[in-house]
Formats: C-alpha cells, structure tokens, sequence
C-alpha cells in the first residue's frame, strides 16, 4: 500500500476548497483517506495555507509521499 499526501476537493462549483489528506494512493480523489493534515484555501487573496507540521513530518518519516501540489504548498509554508 503506497501512501500519498494529497489534496480532496471541496466547497461549492466555482469556489475550490481543498482539505490535505493522507490517502493510500489507489484511493478515489475525493473517496478514502486516512487523515487530514491540513487545508487549503485558493480563494482568499493570498491564498490561505493551514498544515499541522509535525503530522506531515511523521507521515513522510513513514514514507508518505507528497503529490507535487502538495510538495510546493509545504515549501510555501515552510518558507514562512
């Protein structure tokens, strides 16, 4: 079972909102994950970045890997 750290979609049609999930990568998009560490939100000017480090940092420990929207949101953050 690989697992990947990724986003899910929600909110309405036209307004994205995103949670950061870890799922097992055969999962369906917006189906199954495992646990939610953090959110995204594109709509706010600058874009709103929440992520719980020290779950993310356990997960990839594990060998969780970040999808690359994901890699670059936790650079963002990281950089702040």
């Amino acid at each position: 079972m690989a697992v990947r750290i990724r986003l899910t979609r929600l909110g309405k049609k036209k307004k994205p909102f995103y949670r950061i999930v870890v799922a097992d990568s055969e999962a369906k998009r917006d189906g199954r994950f495992l646990e939610v560490v953090g959110t995204y939100d594109p709509n706010q000017s600058p874009a709103a970045v929440s992520i719980k480090q020290d779950r993310v940092q356990d997960w990839l420990a594990r060998g969780a890997k970040p999808s690359d929207t994901v890699r670059s949101l936790l650079k963002g953050a990281a950089a702040e």
